[in-house]
């Protein structure tokens, strides 16, 4: 049986207990699985490439057929690079499905050879995503449930030191 390699790409700007169910899922269905943590999206984000490698090693540490690593480009470039044969995605709401169905269609006609597989997230993480993460933390709120608790400290210390206004004045309470 050959030894498969798999690779479950992201942002995760920050890593929730959404992701981790996703990767350590997939880390039970491929021999190896590479979280691979993308450093420049077209979006807006809050932790740096390096944070981020960081947060996300520390929260799948002591998984030894887990790697972690940044990258940059398109992934399926990234899998053929390092001999990854399968795209691990989760899916939450129906929304998701459309997107992922429409990057999945577009990486299967540039890498025929790399297969994407979607997981279904399990139901209590339904709720989860980074955004929600990030505007919770950002108003304060209690993200512990949502996050490991390092990755709380690290958000609650990067939205005090945000020198600009979360919000436009006209939105803001007098």
């Amino acid at each position: 049986m050959p030894h498969i390699k798999a690779v479950f790409p992201g942002t995760f700007d920050p890593i929730h207990y959404g992701h981790i169910d996703i990767a350590l899922r997939a880390a039970r269905l491929f021999d190896e699985l590479v979280v691979a943590v993308y450093d420049k999206p077209l979006k807006e984000l809050i932790f740096s490439p390096e944070e981020r490698v960081d947060m996300v090693r520390r929260a799948l540490d002591g998984h030894t057929n887990i790697q972690v690593v940044g990258y940059s480009g398109l992934t399926v470039e990234f899998c053929r690079r390092i001999g990854a044969r399968v795209i691990v995605r989760g899916l939450r709401v129906f929304s998701d499905f459309e997107r992922e169905f429409r990057m999945a269609l577009t990486n299967q006609r540039l890498a025929p050879d790399v297969e994407v597989v979607a997981l279904i997230t399990s139901d209590k993480y339904m709720f989860l995503s980074s955004t929600t993460v990030r505007e919770v933390a950002a108003l304060g709120g209690d993200v512990t449930f949502m996050v490991p608790p390092f990755v709380a400290e690290a958000l609650y210390r990067k939205f005090q030191q945000r020198e600009r206004p979360l919000f436009p004045a006209s939105l803001r309470e007098e």
